[in-house]
């Protein structure tokens, strides 16, 4: 089996390289299953039903989110009734939608768990306790377990690698929109990556016009933050499993640009 995780979707570009690349690399390189975050698909910030129909057109099987999952108010109309659409389970009990989710593909089920960090982030219940919840509920129910955090600093997503290292069968960091140099697999046997980067502008700051954040370093004042226009980047991990001794034999970075 073969998994793809695509980093944080951002914007209208994002949306549009997510749509033509996919189905590409989804045909060249075998893939099974694509897990792809969307918490920036709209705007740079949230999900709108549109922004989440796009990506499961673009071939999105499963879609994360994070700390702007809320930030587009209309995904209180439809976040319950998508099966397939998680947000990070260390919110309060009685937050709307669902932390995880089961993603069945032939004989194997896929738990596909989202999680957020706490360090520079919004307060929230601990990622650490919430992950030993999570994967005693799913337990018995998955073949295969995939975490994506997201999270802020290195630190704390190589901590979640390695004390989930043997338990979780791939974890990835999401939220910075660069993609690291790390991916591997660790001594227990789980594939990890700090971060998958984004899909998004590639002439930009994280997806944002250059200028304006230039602009907010240099002055520190307030600015209203626009999503930068043009070809986009496309990084993600590639991930193959053996599912029936339930090993990750291999990881591999993926990144690409759009063509103008």
């Amino acid at each position: 089996m073969r998994i793809m995780l695509v980093g944080d979707v951002v914007g209208r570009a994002g949306r549009r390289a997510f749509r033509k690349i996919t189905p590409q690399l989804r045909a060249e390189r075998k893939i099974d299953v694509v897990i792809a975050n969307g918490e920036n698909a709209a705007g740079g910030k949230g999900i709108t039903r549109k922004a989440l129909d796009e990506l499961y057109a673009g071939g999105a099987d499963v879609v994360t989110s994070g700390n702007h999952v809320w930030d587009k108010k209309d995904i209180f109309a439809f976040v319950d009734d998508e099966p397939f659409l998680v947000r990070p389970a260390n919110y309060p009990e009685g937050t709307p939608g669902c932390g995880y989710c089961i993603f069945p593909f032939k004989a194997a089920s896929i738990a596909v768990l989202n999680l957020s960090g706490r360090s520079f982030m919004p307060a929230l219940d601990c990622p650490f306790q919430k992950a030993d919840e999570m994967l005693a509920e799913v337990e018995g129910c998955a073949d295969i377990v995939v975490l994506d955090f997201h999270a802020e600093t290195t630190s704390e997503k190589l901590a979640m690698g390695h004390y989930l290292d043997g338990r979780a069968d791939i974890v990835v960091g999401t939220h910075t929109h660069v993609q690291t140099a790390d991916a591997q697999i660790l001594p227990g046997g789980t594939a990890y990556i700090t971060d998958l980067g984004m899909v998004g502008p590639h002439d930009s700051i994280l997806g944002v016009r250059k200028d304006i954040v230039i602009q907010k370093f240099r002055t520190g004042m307030p600015v209203r933050f626009e999503m930068a226009e043009g070809p986009a980047e496309y990084a993600a991990v590639i991930v193959d499993v053996d599912p029936a001794h339930a090993s990750m034999t291999k990881i591999e970075r993926v990144f690409m640009r759009e063509e103008n």
